[in-house]
């Protein structure tokens, strides 16, 4: 499947940001996959820019990292 530029962007966005502010917070991948009550892989594979996230999903990571939602899409 191939994907819009765009919506390549946003995950590859996303990604970096949830690894940016993850590594702030000192937290593994398997620590932040239990915070969100998420699987391990689905965090890796949203950090590489490869998973397409629901709204759910990215509300119960920025839940987790205690940032709000917004700070996961920001450039």
């Amino acid at each position: 499947m191939v994907l819009h530029p765009a919506m390549q962007d946003w995950r590859v966005i996303v990604g970096k940001n949830v690894r940016r502010i993850r590594q702030q917070r000192r937290m593994t991948q398997e620590k932040l996959a239990f915070e969100a009550d998420l699987d391990l892989t689905y965090i890796g594979g949203i950090e590489r820019g490869r998973r397409n996230p629901s709204l759910l999903a990215m509300a119960q990571i920025a839940e987790a990292l205690s940032v709000p939602l917004v700070k996961l899409l920001s450039e």
